[in-house]
């Protein structure tokens, strides 16, 4: 294989060259003409097509235009060839009035040969182009007994130029293009590559009926455009389910795995693309500047999101991660993913508990980190309901020792990751996390209150993150993929979404933020309307390329106890406030004396280490007074199996 690469660059590199020698052979005989050529050029003629071919030849060569693939010519090879042969014929010019100051040739020759050179080179590569796009598409059309899937095209851009040449040349062969469909009413009637724009996505089912009439009906809608925003989307998406049309897309460039960017792998729309508003564009530059050369630690750090964190976080060029996560199979798993990705930067891991103060202090004593990351919790709000005590140790107690351990080994910034669960919370979960949160507050804003260098202690509060562990979607896709039915507790319910990258990126944006603050700031992200999980029930149903309550049944079992209808981002005396990141904004804290709420909690964990969860229940309530335990559930054998 090896070889017969060789040869083929070979073959082009001296086809190149002989294209110089006519070019300059043809050049002369068109200035001189026949009758005149070799009476006039006989002293000079193969001495110069010799010079002007070496010349040609080292041009070539490190210009390296005999390595691009024939098949693949655009415009950036033909603009690399007509450079090319100018710098050839000034090189030529330049070493010719040296020797002969041009008394041999003849100057209106140059731009003649510059021209041939340039069209001798160009010429044969686009016609060989031009050639194996209709001839392979002729081939496939032929070897699928003319049964390609006719597919209308969601977006006239870029990418639908692509996919189409694709579906001419091979890589896409099985897919035939019938029709485009752009919202930009400037396109609309113009063709690509011989397809037509047929008008925007709100006639899509007019658009259909007349591809029908015209004997080319389509079987495929797909996605080929990031610009429909989401409420868009869900409409055509429900236009696509009354014409019988499975919706897919078209992969984006984060989608290519290494190995399969030869072929156009159509994919399912995802159910981020109809996420109530656009996914959020934060400022990667001041994220990179606040990690590079930094020590850092994740806790947390085999979760969702503390898996993600360390993806982000390596991408960033750290000097060193130490990853801590109570799980040994999670702490396998990332420390794997990171070795094989980022294998060049330093990192650690710990086996450890957040719960431990004397483990979390050793390690801060090793590694020295100057940013911490506090993603380790309990956060599945049922199992948190009925282990209320677990809960407590490890949402409040884990989150003291970290900040407690962050201030005591000179940490420049904590950052915690909280949910809008925490506001005016009704499951232990959420008041947990809201114990956490005051605690960093309370204890941010006394270090603010010093004149000497502090650690900085940020909240990040978001909403549900898609595909986490324990959300609703894996949830769905797995009742989907049995047959259903697919379980929504109340019809009404909704809650906001987030993708786990945004979620990751908040918080790195919080962070950097955060570095330039007092401290004690909570930064949410502008998560727009709250979506209906029956809603996103629906959707998920539809993108499977099944029919809601026809092929799966939605079935409605109930609040379970602490579960709310819907969740809020921010507590009524939390006043808000932008910043300079364009979605980001920031709440003023809720002071908290820091004296008190220490004994407070110190009480809270007397009675978690008991297991003591009636005391434990009443203590949270104490703390935060807008949280009320409707149907305390106590640690029982009984309990547990229930949970179970």
């Amino acid at each position: 294989m090896q070889t017969s690469r060789i040869n083929r660059t070979y073959a082009v590199a001296a086809f190149d060259v002989a294209m110089a020698a006519i070019s300059f052979a043809v050049a002369l005989l068109l200035r001189r003409g026949v009758d005149n050529f070799w009476h006039e050029s006989s002293g000079f003629f193969v001495e110069g097509i010799l010079a002007f071919s070496v010349i040609s030849a080292v041009v070539f060569w490190r210009m390296r235009i005999y390595r691009g693939f024939w098949r693949y010519t655009a415009s950036r090879d033909v603009t690399k060839i007509v450079w090319a042969s100018g710098i050839a014929v000034l090189i030529f010019v330049a070493l010719l009035f040296v020797v002969t100051r041009l008394e041999a040739y003849p100057r209106s020759a140059l731009p003649i040969n510059l021209l041939l050179l340039a069209a001798l080179l160009a010429g044969p590569r686009i016609l060989y182009r031009s050639l194996m796009e209709r001839g392979l598409a002729g081939f496939f059309q032929r070897a699928n007994g003319g049964m390609r899937v006719p597919v209308l095209l969601l977006g006239a851009g870029d990418d639908a130029d692509l996919f189409i040449r694709s579906s001419l040349s091979g890589s896409a062969a099985n897919y035939r293009v019938v029709g485009l469909v752009d919202d930009d009413a400037a396109k609309i009637g113009r063709h690509i590559h011989g397809v037509r724009v047929y008008g925007p996505a709100h006639n899509l089912v007019e658009i259909v009926r007349e591809l029908k009439r015209r004997g080319t009906q389509p079987q495929r809608l797909i996605l080929t455009s990031d610009s429909f925003d989401p409420e868009r989307l869900r409409e055509i998406l429900d236009a696509a389910e009354g014409l019988s049309m499975p919706f897919s897309r078209l992969p984006r460039m984060t989608d290519f795995r290494s190995g399969e960017a030869g072929a156009i792998d159509i994919r399912p729309v995802a159910i981020e693309d109809l996420l109530g508003r656009p996914q959020a564009a934060l400022d990667g530059k001041e994220m990179a500047a606040l990690i590079r050369g930094r020590r850092v630690c994740v806790t947390g750090a085999g979760g969702s999101i503390g898996a993600e964190l360390c993806r982000q976080i390596a991408g960033h060029e750290p000097a060193h991660i130490t990853l801590v996560d109570n799980s040994e199979f999670n702490l396998y798993t990332i420390d794997m993913e990171l070795a094989e990705s980022h294998a060049e930067i330093s990192r650690e891991t710990v086996l450890g508990d957040v719960r431990d103060l004397g483990r979390l202090n050793s390690t801060f004593d090793e590694a020295h980190p100057q940013l911490v990351f506090h993603a380790a919790a309990l956060k599945h709000v049922h199992m948190v309901e009925t282990n209320p005590n677990e809960g407590v140790l490890t949402n409040v107690l884990g989150t003291r020792n970290v900040a407690d351990a962050c201030v005591a080994h000179g940490v420049a910034v904590m950052v915690l990751i909280s949910t809008d669960k925490a506001v005016n919370p009704s499951n232990v979960m959420g008041a947990t996390k809201r114990i956490a949160e005051s605690y960093c507050q309370a204890l941010g804003l006394s270090l603010a209150a010093g004149d000497q260098a502090h650690t900085r202690l940020v909240t990040v509060r978001f909403g549900n993150v898609l595909a986490s562990s324990g959300s609703v979607v894996p949830l769905f896709q797995r009742q989907i993929a049995a047959g259903g039915p697919v379980t929504v507790t109340d019809p009404e319910v909704s809650r906001y979404f987030m993708t786990t990258r945004e979620a990751v990126q908040l918080v790195l944006q919080a962070s950097a933020l955060g570095a330039r603050g007092q401290g004690g700031e909570i930064f949410v992200l502008d998560m727009g309307t709250p979506v209906r999980i029956k809603d996103l029930a629906s959707q998920m149903i539809r993108l499977a390329g099944l029919t809601p309550e026809r092929d799966i049944k939605i079935e409605y079992t109930g609040l379970r106890p602490g579960e709310k209808l819907a969740e809020e981002l921010f507590h009524e005396k939390e006043p808000l406030s932008d910043t300079s990141v364009a979605g980001l904004q920031r709440a003023t804290s809720r002071p908290a004396d820091l004296a008190v709420l220490q004994q407070q909690i110190e009480r809270l964990c007397v009675a978690a280490r008991a297991r003591d969860s009636a005391a434990t229940l009443a203590e949270i309530g104490i703390i935060v007074p807008e949280f009320r335990a409707d149907a305390p559930t106590p640690d029982t054998p009984a309990n547990r199996r229930a949970a179970r």
